[in-house]
């Protein structure tokens, strides 16, 4: 609100302050008669809370006061009591400015009809001295609105804000979830990769066993062709059992990550899709490690979802960073209809939610798909 190009705005939001704040006083009327029957208070203060951010959204937008977090019910309650006597002073300030509007058009379109208003004739000295007069009394009423704009700001940050004892709490909380997330995204992630290596692996090694040994019986029979059909068939499965065992590898940790950092990673991404994969990125200065395994996992598996379940014909990644954050997005032109709740995308909310991220899936039916993560930096 220091700078002039704030100043209609932030008028805007005074005059909005004054045309609202009887609804605060009645609310804080009914209120007080409510209190006088027996019974729960908690309706009360919910109301409270409901009205005071409502006007936090009043100040947040017009006045720029950033406020924000949860509201307590008895901290809202005082707001809307210091609501009505600045609500009150906004709207006595614009009733002046609009009665000297009214006053100097009146008095100015008599002087042009040719009439004095009020026995005051239009002489230069009168014209200039009413004129200064009023100009100083326009300064004065608008600071005056300027000034109720920041103490509307000085309550909404004092008042409908988290007291530091509730942010603590909050973010002891937040924390608290977001370990057990992480502990939950591991146990899924070791069990995922006990079934890809049960599943996958142990049994190519297990029929790699039993070829090497009907391999052996067919060398002690001497049945040579026999002998080359199954060797060539353990090579096979060798071969098979070593990718999938790279794959897993692949999966657990990139080892491109090490080597040449998140857009080495993603190029590879791109490489082993399917579906044609755009990739866009720029990092800027250079990201943690933690930060890179995070994106990284975001892009491969949103692009495996959309090669595998979408019906996607173009996959885009867009990696950029914005300020303190890392921005990653994935958009596929599949089928759309992707469940948030699924165990992939809710693995990567946990891994978004360790950093202190934010995890965003839009999926309507018939698509597009759009995935997207914000993760901090600093």
């Amino acid at each position: 609100m220091n700078s002039w190009s704030r100043h209609p705005q932030a008028i805007l939001g005074v005059a909005l302050g004054a045309v609202t704040w009887p609804v605060g006083a009645a609310y804080l009327v009914i209120a007080m008669l409510a209190a006088v029957v027996p019974g729960p208070r908690r309706p009360l203060l919910d109301g409270a809370r409901w009205l005071a951010v409502l006007d936090r959204r009043r100040v947040n937008r017009w006045l720029g006061a950033g406020a924000g977090g949860a509201v307590d019910g008895g901290r809202a309650m005082i707001y809307l009591v210091a609501r009505v006597a600045v609500g009150l002073l906004g709207a006595l300030l614009f009733l002046l400015l609009f009665w000297g509007a009214g006053t100097a058009v009146a008095v100015v379109a008599g002087w042009v009809a040719g009439r004095p208003v009020d026995g005051i004739a239009a002489e230069p000295f009168t014209v200039t001295y009413l004129a200064g007069a009023a100009a100083v009394l326009l300064f004065l009423d608008v600071q005056g609105i300027l000034a109720a704009g920041r103490m509307d700001c000085s309550l909404a940050r004092r008042l409908l804000v988290p007291d530091r004892r509730a942010a603590y709490e909050s973010r002891i909380a937040e924390l608290s979830h977001a370990r057990a997330e992480v502990v939950a995204a591991v146990d899924a992630e070791r069990r995922r990769i006990e079934r890809d290596l049960h599943d996958g692996v142990q049994q190519r090694l297990v029929a790699l066993g039993m070829l090497l040994g009907q391999a052996s019986r067919s060398a002690a029979t001497v049945d040579r062709e026999r002998l080359v059909t199954l060797v060539r068939q353990a090579h096979d499965e060798a071969a098979d059992a070593l990718v999938e065992l790279r794959e897993v590898a692949w999966r657990v940790f990139p080892a491109a990550l090490d080597a040449g950092g998140l857009p080495a990673a993603l190029e590879m991404v791109a490489d082993r899709s399917a579906v044609p994969v755009t990739l866009d990125v720029d990092l800027g200065p250079q990201p943690l490690t933690a930060v890179e395994t995070v994106a990284y996992f975001v892009v491969c598996e949103a692009v495996t979802n959309a090669v595998k379940h979408a019906g996607a014909g173009r996959i885009a990644v867009r990696v950029h960073r914005a300020g303190a954050d890392l921005r990653v997005s994935v958009h596929d032109d599949g089928g759309g209809g992707a469940d948030p709740a699924g165990g992939g995308l809710t693995g990567l909310a946990r891994r978004v939610a360790a950093l202190d991220g934010r995890f965003r899936v839009d999926s309507p039916a018939g698509g597009p798909t759009v995935v997207e993560a914000v993760l901090p930096c600093a």
